[in-house]
Parts: C-alpha cells; structure tokens; sequence
C-alpha cells in the first residue's frame, strides 16, 4: 500500500506540472466543459473519435493539481481505445474512487493510484470531473457537466 501511496504522490506531482494532452483541439467531434463549483476546477474536455476509436483526447482549463493530474493521466490512457473500452475505464475509475480497489480485479496501475484520493472524500469530485466530462462527451448530447449535477 506504502508503493501505491508513493506512487500516487508522485504521478499527481509530475501530471500537474506536465500535463500531457494539455491544449485545445480544433478538430474534436465531442467537447465537453466540465466545472466544480466547490473548488472552481474548470476544463473543458475534447475527443476525436474516428470508427469508435477515441483518435485523439485532449484538455484545457484549470483546476487543483488532482484535477489536472487527473484529466492528464486520462487522456493518456484512452488515446487508441474504443468508446465501449473508454466507458469501462470511466467505470472503474469513477468504482475506484467511491468504492475502493477490488481485491478480485486487476485496475490499471495508473488508475489504481489514484485511489488514495478516498482519504480525503472531498478531493473525489476533483479527481472524477476530466472523468465524466469524458463520460458525457461520449454517450450524451450535452456540451457541460457540473460535479454539482447527480456526479
């Protein structure tokens, strides 16, 4: 548990400072504005999927470092998977963080990590907002998300 902590320390100090897939995307076939009003994280998520494959994923906004980290790591795990793949990653994400890891699933290393933001249960909705704004972009029609709105 002592290498998860660790590990989470580290990925959300380094996703912050070099966030990757941080820009806007001019060519996004589903964008989606995403805001806490608690904390006033704020992004707006953008995807460009071709034959139901996620082509291109990409963020802009600003937000704690959680938030940012989180929405970084993201997108970096979804360029090149299905939506179908995208939507279950977002499940276990969204399962992770208000449930905690399974003892009988095997949870992408990058997304287990992020499991240490259930010690601080407040923090949830920065972590999960790049998440179901991604989840909104992909299976609704709406152009914004609030942490404030059934998340």
């Amino acid at each position: 548990m002592d290498d998860l902590r660790e590990l989470y320390q580290d990925m959300i100090v380094d996703h912050n400072r070099s966030p990757r897939h941080f820009h806007p995307m001019d060519d996004a076939t589903q964008q989606v504005k995403g805001y806490n009003p608690l904390c006033g994280d704020d992004y707006t998520i953008y995807v460009k999927i071709h034959h139901d494959v996620l082509q291109s994923v990409s963020f802009t906004g600003h937000g704690c470092a959680i938030s940012k980290a989180s929405a970084s790591v993201m997108c970096s795990m979804l360029i090149g998977k299905t939506v179908t793949q995208a939507n279950e990653l977002f499940a276990t994400f969204h399962s992770v963080l208000t449930e905690g890891v399974p003892d009988n699933q095997t949870i992408p290393t990058k997304i287990a990590a992020f499991s240490g933001v259930r010690q601080y249960p407040i923090r949830i909705k920065c972590a999960t907002l790049p998440w179901h704004g991604l989840h909104s972009a992909l299976s609704t029609d709406e152009t914004e998300t609030s942490t404030e709105e059934g998340l």
